[in-house]
């Protein structure tokens, strides 16, 4: 989705923490709001990671996107075409995303006590990770990525399999996935939200039908998705309105898991789409 000028919210691009890039969107309503720190894929920060900011400011967040990809000293180009692949470690991460944290409780327009975090693709598993080590992160949404094949083991990178990070998560979680995705099974998705009922966390969990890996990029008419992307971010936005709220109550324990998945569903005839 192109960034529409007669939206009136204009993008910048701003640095925090000794010199990490990010995005910044700053909503029209006045007084503190919530914000809403929004992963890139792993293309880096591109045009849909800028537009997503927007999207966010439109619906009242304050919206932030990092670049997490600033230690890479590469062919940025090469990431940005997909042609190149920079790993995250959870050290760097955390650090980076401990640093957004922080430059966000300090801008006057973010009310610090409501903070939420979508991780896409690549950075999916960064919102249950920072929701993991910090108690003060209101909601964590989890784009199609953290749990595809090898996510579910630790590594060099990422010591922490990610279903002992579920465990550990302080916030609601909603994560949303495509029935058509051949990198993440429906039993990955299942698993993820036993993982997140056994450990009696707040979850939502939706499978869009007939929705490939990365439908949700508008950018990229190979895969996008429209039906199902207007209905996924319609849910993002109510489920971040809902656990950003200012009397948001905790001491209730709410899961919900809804797919729509054909009676013939095969995850080896997924494909990949451009």
């Amino acid at each position: 989705m192109a960034t529409m000028k007669s939206t009136g919210i204009t993008p910048t691009m701003i640095k925090y923490g000794g010199g990490i890039s990010a995005v910044r969107a700053l909503p029209k309503a006045k007084g503190k709001r919530p914000a809403v720190i929004i992963l890139h894929e792993r293309y880096g920060i591109d045009q849909h990671t800028k537009d997503l900011t927007v999207k966010l400011a439109q619906a009242g967040f304050v919206g932030l996107a990092p670049d997490l990809f600033h230690r890479f000293a590469g062919d940025r180009k090469a990431v940005l075409r997909g042609e190149q692949r920079v790993d995250l470690t959870d050290e760097g991460a955390l650090e980076d995303l401990n640093g957004a944290v922080e430059y966000l409780k300090r801008l006057k327009e973010v009310d610090a006590a409501r903070i939420g975090i979508i991780g896409v693709c690549q950075t999916g598993r960064q919102p249950v990770l920072l929701a993991a080590k910090r108690s003060d992160i209101a909601g964590a949404v989890v784009l199609y990525g953290a749990i595809g094949g090898r996510e579910w083991m630790g590594n060099n990178l990422r010591p922490t399999p990610i279903e002992d990070l579920t465990a550990q998560v302080s916030c609601p979680v909603l994560g949303i996935f495509g029935e058509a995705d051949h990198i993440i099974s429906i039993d990955d998705v299942v698993r993820f939200r036993n993982c997140l009922e056994k450990a009696k966390k707040n979850c939502h969990i939706r499978i869009y039908p007939g929705a490939p890996h990365g439908w949700l990029n508008d950018t990229m008419p190979g895969r996008y998705r429209r039906a199902q992307a207007e209905a996924a971010w319609a849910h993002q936005r109510a489920f971040l309105q809902t656990v950003l709220a200012p009397r948001y109550d905790r001491s209730t324990r709410i899961q919900r898991y809804a797919a729509d998945i054909a009676a013939d569903y095969d995850f080896s005839r997924n494909v990949r789409h451009e």
